[in-house]
């Protein structure tokens, strides 16, 4: 919406232009009236739209031609006057008014005009059989007003539909001559039914209704007027109204109506609230809002976006096989002006067996999307009306920033959820195989794949210690000479050759030595294609070594060449590795050679863990004999008479509980036996032994590790 109106009045000398504007501001008819008025500005507090209104005044005897064209230029509705009681006024609006104006603006941005006949208490009959015809020639014309400076007839009307003409213009919405919608409004109110339609069934129900009506005017619609709209749809449709619901058809009906009674301002207020201009456009405040991104920090949905996502797949997944079909995609994106996915996306996400998007991979490519291009995402929430219904300001809130990735190394732990994971490695070395294994996707499934269908990217979602992570997969192409910062810039990197050829590791190390060598991004060495025989590189130095030289884990075997779905192992790890680049130390392998192995079986060792359980159970033994100990002692300082002494004694079938007289109280023995004093002793030292025993095992443990 425009946030001023300028409006301008022209017309032949005499026939009270002046007039009209100083009676507006006096509320009275002047006494004395001036060649022309000079410039008016109405604040926006007193006007009906609340816009600052300016209007303008021109005198042929005052100004020059040049003059009149730059106000022309700059007017945002023209005001023809005209005198009712002159029809040589009337004659001058058509054949020296109109062109005139035409012939000042270009013929798509035509200045809405009204024509104003003015001097109506001089006349009892009314302008209007003369005045019709011209308003049917000429489209531009939005209505006709006959007024009296003098009596204050009309004078508020005048000027309200001059502002309205501006605010709420007829033109781009209906053409009269065919009296029904253009189409790019019956474009924009069909994405508007389609974004209100919560259960896409087709129909507005009254729940649907009452959101759509509140969510424009601020109020709900009682039951008798919702039933009062159906029936008038109803009376001058016949499939206007379904299932007690509204269709598309009596939706596009009723907006009609409004328009040809005078209302269009009902339907500007329609479309503004779902973020279209004066021309029917999606504006760029409301499909680009600002979002401040900070160097250093990703962006990623946040949980309002992701429940707003699912219920839109809900919504679409008809048949409810928990995956898009081709139609359902369409349907999808049928409220955007174009198909955001093309059929690279199904070779980016997980697919079902016939290659439909699953929900998984549909979360997947939106995860994508904003972390790559957020305001690609923000453009994609507009079209399916994030902000209209969760009422949020603006699909902003939709988005969360992460903090700045130095902090996350610093407290050496992250509230990110997705990690980028850049795969290297030289042609033919199996990058590509690579990212389509984390899909699910076999060596056999991945030769159908179409050269211009494959993707570059490749994501899908790992559990970390039960935590759900979106791992993002980016092949790069092969150029050692120049790596981009976007080439860089991840969180773990991975080094792919090809075990069968002896030149391609050669580009691991070059890459590895020349970029991340200093970097304190985590590295993984990838030994693709491990189903082949392993040849011996031409490097001076072999993978094993040079990932031991360079403290890095051993090259992880990898291949796709396998019957069921290729092992998704390596993609946790690689997850975990992001989420902790501090934590270098983690071993990857399962070799049983080097420390970290050796360790790992040593603890899970069956005779370690029998050992373990038999120390607990001794010392909570002794433990407990000294607690009963302590509590016998401390009753024997009591009055025995007044006291029922029960003490625990153990044998092979169970305890037995044995009751002192209260007459003749028994006090237990203070003193334990010289033999279980010795027992209890023995006990205390093996106790300690094993603690100190476990804390050097576990330090020696953790030294191991660091050598590594």
């Amino acid at each position: 919406m425009r946030k001023d109106v300028r409006i301008l009045l022209v017309g032949e000398p005499k026939v009270g232009k002046t007039s009209l504007i100083m009676s507006l501001v006096s509320e009275e008819f002047p006494d004395e009236v001036p060649l022309r008025a000079e410039e008016i500005t109405i604040p926006a507090d007193v006007t009906p739209e609340r816009v600052p209104t300016h209007i303008v005044d021109y005198s042929e005897a005052e100004q020059s031609d040049e003059q009149l064209y730059q106000e022309i230029s700059k007017a945002n509705v023209i005001c023809i006057v005209y005198s009712v009681n002159n029809k040589k006024s009337i004659e001058k609006v058509t054949s020296h008014w109109i062109p005139l104006i035409n012939d000042r603006t270009d013929k798509d941005s035509r200045v809405p005009l009204i024509l104003v006949g003015n001097k109506s208490d001089l006349v009892e009959h009314s302008s209007m059989e003369t005045i019709l015809p011209i308003m049917n020639q000429y489209q531009d014309i939005e209505t006709c007003v006959e007024c009296s400076a003098k009596n204050l007839k009309n004078i508020s009307e005048l000027f309200y539909y001059a502002q309205k003409a501006v605010l709420h213009p007829t033109g781009p919405l209906y053409c009269p001559e065919e009296k029904e919608l253009k189409p790019s409004c019956i474009k924009a109110l069909t994405r508007i039914f389609k974004v209100s339609d919560l259960d896409n069934d087709g129909i507005l129900n009254d729940n649907e209704l009452n959101f759509f009506q509140r969510t424009c005017f601020n109020t709900p619609l009682a039951p008798q007027a919702l039933e009062d709209v159906k029936n008038v749809v109803r009376r001058n449709m016949t499939d206007g109204v379904k299932d007690n619901g509204l269709t598309l058809k009596g939706f596009l009906f009723l907006h009609t109506l409004f328009i040809q009674r005078g209302r269009h301002e009902t339907t500007w207020t329609v479309l503004r609230r779902f973020g279209y201009d004066d021309d029917l456009e999606l504006t760029q405040e409301y499909l680009f809002p600002m979002i401040k991104i900070p160097p250093d920090c990703t962006t990623e949905l946040n949980h309002n976006a992701y429940l707003f996502l699912q219920s839109v797949f809900d919504k679409h997944d008809k048949d409810r096989d928990c995956a898009l079909s081709p139609e359902e995609v369409k349907d999808l994106f049928k409220v955007f002006p174009y198909m955001p996915w093309g059929p690279d996306v199904n070779h980016t996400v997980c697919t079902n067996e016939q290659g439909w998007i699953t929900y998984q991979g549909y979360l997947s490519q939106w995860t994508l999307t904003t972390y790559l291009d957020v305001q690609r995402s923000l453009e994609y929430l507009g079209y399916l009306g994030y902000s209209i219904i969760y009422e949020q300001e603006s699909q902003a809130a939709a988005i969360t920033v992460t903090r700045n990735k130095r902090i996350d190394l610093q407290k050496k732990q992250t509230q990110r959820s997705v990690f980028r994971c850049n795969v290297l490695g030289a042609r033919g070395s199996g990058k590509s195989g690579f990212l389509q294994a984390f899909l699910g996707k076999n060596l056999q499934k991945q030769r159908r794949i179409r050269e211009d269908h494959k993707s570059f990217y490749a994501i899908s979602t790992t559990y970390v210690y039960g935590q759900e992570k979106y791992l993002l997969l980016h092949e790069v192409m092969p150029d050692f000479d120049f790596l981009s910062e976007a080439d860089l810039a991840c969180d773990v990197v991975c080094l792919v050759y090809d075990v069968n050829n002896p030149r391609s590791f050669e580009y691991c190390a070059k890459v590895y030595k020349q970029y991340f060598i200093d970097s304190k991004t985590p590295c993984v060495v990838i030994a693709g294609k491990s189903d082949l025989h392993e040849v011996r590189q031409h490097y001076s130095l072999s993978p094993h070594e040079f990932c031991r030289k360079h403290k890095l884990h051993p090259p992880q075997p990898f291949t796709c060449s396998t019957v069921e779905a290729p092992n998704k192992d390596i993609y946790t790890r690689l997850t975990t590795m992001a989420m902790y680049p501090h934590a270098r130390l983690r071993c990857m392998c399962h070799c049983n050679r080097c420390t970290y192995c050796l360790c790992q079986n040593l603890l899970k060792l069956e005779l370690l863990r029998s050992i373990k359980a038999q120390l607990r159970r001794v010392v909570f033994n002794r433990l407990l004999g000294w607690v009963e100990a302590v509590g016998v002692y401390l009753l024997s300082e009591e009055d025995f008479s007044l006291t029922q002494q029960v003490s625990p004694v153990s044998n092979v079938e169970g305890s037995i509980f044995m009751e002192a007289s209260a007459e003749q109280p028994v006090p237990p023995e203070r003193h334990m036996a010289q033999a279980d004093l010795k027992n209890s002793t023995f006990w205390l030292r093996a106790s300690v032994g094993a603690t100190v025993f476990a804390v050097l095992g576990f330090a020696m443990y953790r030294a191991l590790l660091k050598q590594r």
